[in-house]
């Protein structure tokens, strides 16, 4: 191993796209992402249970960690691929998935990521006309879901395409 493996320096980012299951694999592919975990944040309760957050109890999103390389991949270019993995103008959640713990968010670490994804949600809403429905809060906490939650694409391919399906975010 190199020194400079050794010492390089990952940071993170935080994303509620709905469904963690259904954004995960477009960021576990993303050349410079070391690791997307999937999990809860934006709420206020510690610890939160999966069947919890998805009944609306405890105010979290379903949300993902993705841990990435800045050297390889901005985060910039991480806000690109995360709106275009999700429906923006939708304020009700994603595709079949419905209620806050579903709706769209994007937990800042610092003044660059506000701004950046301020503009971003600015140049959407000028060039589609639309209203854009992706929350930009200060980062507070994340706990990472239950293990069975966690790359449940690899784990169980066959249901996670049906999920695909079945939520409208594929077609058959």
């Amino acid at each position: 191993m190199k020194v400079k493996d050794i010492c390089m320096k990952y940071d993170s980012v935080y994303f509620a796209g709905g469904c963690f299951w259904c954004i995960t694999p477009i960021f576990k592919e993303t050349n410079g992402v070391i690791d997307v975990v999937s999990g809860y944040s934006g709420g206020d309760e510690e610890d939160p249970s999966y069947d919890d957050v998805k009944k609306q109890k405890t105010g979290h999103r379903e949300a993902i960690r993705i841990d990435y390389d800045p050297e390889s991949v901005d985060f910039s270019e991480l806000i690109d691929i995360f709106i275009g993995g999700v429906d923006p103008f939708d304020g009700g959640g994603q595709f079949i998935d419905r209620g806050h713990s579903y709706t769209l968010a994007v937990f800042y670490m610092n003044t660059e990521q506000k701004q950046i994804t301020e503009k971003k949600i600015n140049d959407l809403r000028s060039s589609s006309g639309k209203e854009v429905y992706i929350s930009v809060e200060p980062f507070k906490s994340f706990y990472p879901a239950e293990e069975e939650h966690q790359n449940y694409y690899l784990k169980h391919p066959e249901e996670f395409e049906k999920e695909l399906i079945e939520a409208g975010r594929k077609s058959k």
